[in-house]
């Protein structure tokens, strides 16, 4: 998997975290239930991350190896952490991360 095709999976990831936590955050207030919004985005995006990895292998064929793994440890956690910090400062860490490990 490139590394485009893993900030892609990362964006789509992060935008239906934001959609799918107001959804469940609705649901919650109509039914007069207290919950923790960062917990709650956190979650969501550990669920999402994982079945849009796993969408992404059913798609291309591709096998599960060490390599996406590995891949799929480091989308849970980045969009976890875009859920908590938004996905701008995400994508500016890596951004900035990549630009200093090639000089």
């Amino acid at each position: 998997m490139s590394v485009d095709n893993f900030l892609l999976l990362l964006l789509i990831v992060s935008v239906l975290t934001g959609l799918f936590t107001e959804a469940i955050k609705t649901a919650l207030k109509e039914l007069n239930r207290s919950y923790y919004p960062n917990l709650l985005a956190g979650v969501v995006s550990v669920v999402l991350s994982i079945v849009v990895d796993i969408f992404y292998l059913i798609m291309t064929d591709a096998v599960f190896s060490d390599k996406m793994a590995v891949i799929l440890i480091a989308l849970v956690l980045l969009s976890w952490l875009a859920s908590m910090v938004g996905y701008d400062k995400v994508i500016q860490a890596l951004t900035q991360f990549r630009t200093h490990s090639t000089e």
